[in-house]
């Protein structure tokens, strides 16, 4: 696979166009308006990281670095676990800077379903080139949908939304 171009057999996921999420909300303009597409192995994203976000110079700060790799990890497990998801732990390997206003390339694997409430999942980071400048590797707590609305994590309304768009 090409870490430059969604080939054909990447679909887009649907999104919720009223969410601020900081990584994906489409209605939060200071955020990263990141799309997720997948081949039912992987989920994707390209994105392009605004001038806004740097530390030094043009360099993505790595802050934004592990955002984007925990919200390709975050819509991994949703979309190919079926279930709604919350990090519980996050290690980051930065390999090589990032620059602002450049193309980026996630990908978001399920390593393993270690039981009905947890998983283990990575991602990669490339750069224009197709050079890995980042990884990570993240524990997530699964939710049942009836779960996270008895637990008010997430807004019943969007558990609702979520649920109808990738659960079925």
């Amino acid at each position: 696979m090409n870490p430059l171009e969604l080939t054909e057999g990447f679909k887009p996921l649907p999104r919720h166009e009223e969410g601020f999420c900081f990584g994906c909300g489409p209605q939060n303009k200071a955020g990263l308006g990141m799309r997720f597409f997948s081949d039912g192995d992987s989920v994707v994203s390209q994105v392009v990281v605004p001038d806004h976000l740097c530390g030094w110079g043009m360099v993505v700060h790595g802050g934004v670095i592990t955002t984007m790799l925990d919200e390709v990890m975050g819509w991994t497990a949703i979309y190919l676990l079926k279930r709604l998801v919350l990090t519980k732990s996050l290690q980051v390997q930065f390999e090589k800077p990032l620059f602002a206003g450049e193309m980026l390339w996630l990908a978001g694997r399920v390593r393993e379903k270690t039981s009905e409430r947890e998983a283990l999942l990575t991602a990669e980071l490339f750069n224009p080139a197709g050079e890995r400048c980042a990884t990570s590797q993240g524990i997530f707590a699964l939710f049942t949908s009836a779960a996270a609305k008895k637990l008010g994590i997430i807004d019943p309304g969007l558990v609702d939304m979520v649920t109808a768009k990738f659960f079925r």
